[in-house]
């Protein structure tokens, strides 16, 4: 199972999305489960993105909301970590 590193705007933005679409927050936090479990689960349609958001992976929250998300290597214990960056629907994250 991997870290899961929340940044300050995923936080924001998850904060935000959640109290204006409460029924979302458990899904929300099943995503976020199964990323920590395997982020190439292929329910979460995870796929890396190009362009100015070269480096960066998209995964599926429902049809319409995404998570960006950036894996990295904690230099401290070794092991791959996943830095969430934001949360939304497609045309927000893009």
């Amino acid at each position: 199972m991997k870290n899961l590193v929340w940044s300050a705007g995923f936080l924001r933005r998850f904060k935000r999305l959640t109290k204006k679409n409460p029924q979302l927050r458990s899904q929300i936090e099943k995503v976020l489960q199964l990323l920590a479990e395997d982020p190439f689960d292929s329910s979460l349609h995870t796929h890396r993105l190009k362009g100015y958001l070269d480096g960066v992976w998209s995964c599926s929250i429902d049809y319409n909301n995404r998570i960006l998300f950036e894996l990295f290597e904690n230099l401290d214990s070794g092991e791959e970590e996943i830095l969430l960056l934001t949360l939304g629907s497609h045309d927000d994250v893009y």
